[in-house]
């Protein structure tokens, strides 16, 4: 009898689901309004935001929290603008703007899929968004709420990519990883040159020694002096975002 009843609790016994585990707690993303462009020509492309929020929900019930820097280029660039004839410190206003635009974009693609956001602003909009606060901002992702930061570093003259290594510094974030439209660094522009050559892993200093387009050289030189990883990859890679949280080689890797 003994026999049969421990037969039975063997039987009825549920077998240990293995849980996943992401390669890094708390992570910065940088998405390129390129990447929000989707495959249209100017503005933010539907489907492929919604797509973005569907693989940001999954990596977020991983238990990761979430980050994310906006860019502003499939609306307008500040660097364009100027060139233009405008002044350089107003086309750098009106590419925040631009990020506003994205974040608020984002944030409700995000909130249709279940996921509790806050639209962090550089520059003060308080109708539709928080300042950016750093213990509030550390505070909301210990809530796991992602947050979103818009308006760059709401200075003139500094790249989002700037703006994302040093959010990325302020919030302790394990690593940024950079979304964007090709599969990760390369020697050469390979919509130009089908030979262009992917780098794999590099260090910080052969990314400026080589000169690569990958960030500009102040968010590079802040990431290497805080030893501050980047991964650079494609958002146009179904599942791309959460392979790289849980640790497997996708794209190009920056680090010491």
């Amino acid at each position: 009898m003994a026999g049969d009843a421990a037969h039975q609790r063997e039987a009825t016994a549920v077998e240990p689901v293995e849980v996943e585990k992401p390669q890094y707690n708390r992570v910065l993303i940088k998405v390129s309004g390129e990447a929000l462009m989707g495959f249209q020509e100017f503005g933010v492309d539907p489907a492929m935001m919604a797509r973005i929020a569907c693989e940001i929900k999954a990596v977020h019930q991983l238990g990761v929290e979430i980050a994310i820097v906006v860019g502003g280029g499939n609306i307008i660039r500040g660097v364009k603008v100027s060139e233009a004839g405008f002044d350089r410190a107003t086309g750098d206003y009106m590419g925040m703007l631009a990020t506003v635009i994205n974040a608020l974009a984002l944030q409700s693609a995000l909130e249709e899929n279940g996921i509790f956001t806050r639209v962090m602003s550089a520059i003060d909009l308080a109708q539709v968004a928080e300042p950016f606060i750093r213990r509030r901002a550390i505070r909301h992702l210990e809530k796991k709420r992602v947050v979103i930061l818009a308006a760059g570093t709401g200075n003139p003259y500094f790249t989002t990519d700037t703006a994302a290594a040093l959010r990325a510094m302020e919030i302790k974030a394990d690593v940024i990883m950079k979304a964007t439209k090709v599969e990760g660094v390369y020697d050469s522009d390979p919509s130009e040159n089908p030979k262009a050559k992917l780098f794999k892993r590099l260090t910080y200093l052969q990314v400026l020694e080589k000169g690569l387009r990958v960030m500009d050289t102040t968010a590079i030189s802040l990431c290497m002096e805080n030893a501050l990883p980047i991964i650079v990859f494609s958002i146009r890679q179904e599942g791309s975002i959460k392979k790289v949280v849980m640790g497997e080689e996708v794209g190009s890797v920056i680090s010491t």
